[in-house]
């Protein structure tokens, strides 16, 4: 993979403040984000990561600042349009569609922008594409085998997957996930870095929010840290978690370079 920098950026934001009513969520964020890269946005409890996120995709209108792909501007944009763009979001709370089958999940979220409209239902009969997509989606998130069952009886661990491929099924050109491994144990979410890692090193340009440090670490080749939304910290990610201000934000101080994997760090505030 190139060096991230070698490249014009894929996104930028730029100047961006989030406020809702008198409480400043973000303060004045700026970040790029670079073809091929694995970013990490990383901070404590409450330090506006989903907030960003939710700026990025639309879902909350950023009161100030600019948001552009491939030096396009999002601003203004709602969200499906901003989808058509190019952005897809994994939530950290998944919501399947538990009367279907998992492939059916994923294929209807490959069909989205076809069926968008009910005119567009109306006049797309075949589902064939759809059902290649998903299928292709599950192989590259490893649950494959999981196609024909409903998500109701899946555990945690293969709901996030799912999630994922729905995702994935848009064909973004950034895939930003919100807290991938929150709720697994340390197997589930080891293994679930490396399948991140891999559809990283595939072509897919990544946007990570974590509150597991090592394999933040692990994975990640940058880091972008907020702490009361503002951006305090950027850059490699040993030299990034042995900040001042980093350590301050969530431990008071204490190193954070020899974070173990699979030991998620909460962060000493909540929002």
């Amino acid at each position: 993979m190139n060096a991230p920098h070698a490249s014009k950026a894929l996104l930028s934001v730029a100047g961006v403040t989030v406020r809702f009513g008198g409480l400043t969520a973000i303060d004045n964020v700026s970040f790029d984000v670079y073809p091929g890269e694995l970013l990490g946005l990383i901070g404590p409890n409450g330090a506006g990561k989903t907030t960003m996120l939710r700026a990025i995709t639309g879902v909350v209108r950023a009161t100030q600042g600019d948001v552009a792909l491939e030096g396009d501007t999002l601003n203004g944009l709602p969200i499906h349009k901003r989808i058509q763009k190019g952005l897809s979001l994994s939530q950290q709370l998944v919501k399947p569609f538990r009367e279907i089958s998992v492939l059916d999940n994923v294929a209807l979220a490959a069909g989205a922008e076809r069926t968008r409209s009910p005119l567009k239902a109306l006049m797309h009969v075949s589902q064939h594409d759809e059902v290649a997509i998903g299928r292709r989606m599950l192989e590259r998130v490893g649950i494959a085998a999981h196609a024909e069952q409903k998500p109701g009886i899946q555990p945690l661990g293969i709901l996030k997957r799912l999630e994922m491929a729905r995702a994935l099924a848009l064909g973004p050109k950034l895939l930003l996930l919100d807290e991938p491994l929150a709720g697994l144990n340390s197997k589930e979410a080891r293994a679930l870095a490396d399948t991140i890692g891999d559809i990283n090193k595939q072509g897919v340009t990544i946007i990570l929010i974590e509150h597991n440090l090592g394999e933040v670490m692990r994975i990640c080749q940058r880091l972008v840290v907020l702490d009361n939304g503002r951006k305090i910290a950027s850059g490699e990610p040993r030299s990034v978690m042995n900040d001042a201000a980093v350590r301050a934000a969530y431990l008071g101080g204490d190193t954070l370079a020899d974070a173990q994997p699979q030991q998620p760090v909460e962060g000493g505030r909540h929002a």
